[in-house]
C-alpha cells in the first residue's frame, strides 16, 4: 500500500508509512535470531560464539548497504514530492547496476580472505572454525542484499513500506525453515546456518523486484538510454555517500570493539552476542522511525510544503528519550538533505564510544561497551539538536 504523506494528518500517515518499516526491521533481524537461537541450542556455546565473532565483520558491508541506500531513499522522495517519475526509475536502475557488481566483488573478496579477517580480530581459537565456516558462506547473501536494499529504498521514498516488510516476511518464514533443516535435521551447524540466510536473502531481493515491475511499470528496470548513468550515480552519492561513510567507520569502530571484546574470552562474546540481539531489537524500532521520519520529510520538503516537514518533528519528538530523540532529530535533518552533517555527527559519537570503551574499562570491566554506548548517544543527542536549532530558525 501507497501512502500519501504530503496530505492529511501528518501522525496518521507518519503512523501509516513507519509501522510496516519498523516492523521490516524487527523481521530482518529475525535472520540473525533464529542463526543464533537454532545454532546455539543445537550446536552449544562456542557455535554461538562463532557465529557472535563475526557478527562485526558482517556489519560492515550490511550497514554501508543501508546506510547509502537510505540516503537513495531520501533523494527518491523528495524527487517523488517533485513529481519527477523518469529520474526515480534511472536512480534505481543505475544503482542497481553499479551495486550488484560492486558487492559481488567485495563478497568474493571477504570470503577469500576470511580466514585473515578473524585471525586480525584475535578471534579465539576454540570458535575460529565454526566462524569462519558462517562468515564465509554469509558473504554470499551480501549481492542479493544489496540489490533488496536498493529496491527497497525506492519504494519506501515513493510511500510504499509495506512491500518490503512483506517480502521480509514470506524470506524470514523461509530461513526458519531451512535453519531447521540445515543445522537441526542435518547437522551443517553455523555453515548450514548461514546457507539458510543467504538463500533467504536472494528470495528476497528476487521477491521485491517482481512486486516492482508489477505494480510500478514507470520503475521497469531498461538498458536504455545512457543506463548506467554517471549523472545519476553523482547525485545519488550526494545523499548516500555521508550515511554510507558514517555508518561504515561506525562498523569499522565496531570491528575494532569486536576484537576489544574477543579479548575477554569466549563465554564473554557470547553473553555479548545474545545481549547485543536483545539491544537491537529494543532500538531498531526507534531506528527505522528515524528513516520513516526522513522519507516523509523529504516527501514534503520536494513537494514545497516545509512547514509541515516541520510538523513531523513536532508530533513525535516528545515519545522519544536520548537515542529515541537522537534519531528523530536525524530524520528531520537528513530529510533536509543534510546528509553530510549526520554521518559526521555519527562518526564522532563512534569515536567516544571507543574512547569510554577504553577509558572506563578498570571501572565497569566487560560491561563497558554497553555503559561506552549510553554515553555515546547522550552525545549524539546534544549535537544533533544543536544542528536542528541552527538550520530552522
Amino acid at each position: 500500500m501507497q501512502n500519501k504523506m504530503t496530505e492529511g494528518n501528518v501522525i496518521r500517515a507518519l503512523a501509516a508509512f513507519t509501522v510496516p518499516l519498523i516492523l521490516s526491521g524487527l523481521f530482518q533481524q529475525l535472520f540473525n535470531w533464529v542463526d543464533a537461537f537454532i545454532v546455539g541450542n543445537v550446536e552449544g556455546e562456542t557455535a554461538l560464539a562463532g557465529i557472535g565473532a563475526t557478527t562485526s565483520v558482517y556489519n560492515l558491508f550490511v550497514t554501508v548497504i543501508t546506510g547509502f541506500t537510505s540516503g537513495l531513499s531520501v533523494l527518491a522522495a523528495q524527487r517523488y514530492g517533485m513529481g519527477e517519475k523518469s529520474k526515480i526509475r534511472e536512480l534505481l536502475s543505475s544503482y542497481t547496476v553499479l551495486f550488484a557488481f560492486l558487492f559481488t566483488m567485495l563478497s568474493i573478496a571477504g570470503a577469500v580472505f576470511t580466514e585473515e579477517l578473524l585471525v586480525v580480530l584475535d578471534t579465539p581459537e576454540t570458535i575460529l572454525f565454526s566462524a569462519q565456516s558462517y562468515l564465509k558462506i554469509l558473504f554470499a547473501g551480501i549481492p542479493f542484499l544489496a540489490v533488496y536494499n536498493t529496491y527497497s529504498a525506492v519504494l519506501r521514498g515513493i510511500g510504499n513500506s509495506s512491500a518490503p516488510f512483506f517480502s521480509i516476511l514470506v524470506c524470514s518464514a523461509v530461513n526458519v525453515v531451512l535453519d531447521l533443516l540445515f543445522v537441526a535435521g542435518m547437522g551443517y551447524g553455523a555453515a548450514g546456518a548461514a546457507a539458510a540466510t543467504a538463500i533467504s536473502q536472494a528470495a528476497m531481493a528476487v521477491y521485491v523486484i517482481v512486486y516492482t515491475v508489477r505494480k510500478y511499470p514507470f520503475l521497469r528496470f531498461s538498458f536504455s538510454g545512457n543506463l548506467p548513468d554517471k549523472t545519476v550515480w553523482k547525485s545519488g552519492a550526494a545523499y548516500g555517500l555521508p550515511s554510507a561513510v558514517q555508518s561504515g567507520v561506525s562498523s569499522a569502530g565496531n570491528i575494532y570493539l569486536q576484537q576489544f571484546m574477543n579479548g575477554f574470552g569466549e563465554q564473554t562474546v557470547a553473553a555479548i552476542t545474545t545481549a547485543y540481539r536483545v539491544d537491537t531489537v529494543i532500538f531498531l524500532p526507534i531506528i527505522n522511525f528515524g528513516s520513516g521520519i526522513a522519507t516523509v520529510v523529504a516527501q514534503n520538503i520536494g513537494a514545497g510544503k516545509p512547514e509541515r516537514a516541520k510538523q513531523v518533528f513536532r508530533a513525535i519528538s516528545r515519545f522519544y528519550m536520548i537515542y529515541g530523540i537522537s534519531m528523530a532529530v536525524r530524520g528531520c535533518l537528513e530529510g533536509r538533505g543534510d546528509m553530510l552533517f549526520s554521518g559526521i555527527a555519527g562518526i564522532l559519537s563512534l569515536g567516544v564510544r571507543i574512547l569510554c570503551s577504553y577509558a572506563f574499562k578498570p571501572v565497569f570491566g566487560n560491561m563497558v561497551v554497553a555503559y561506552a554506548e549510553a554515553f555515546s548517544w547522550i552525545f549524539l543527542l546534544a549535537v544533533l539538536l544543536l544542528r536542528y536549532v541552527v538550520k530552522t530558525r
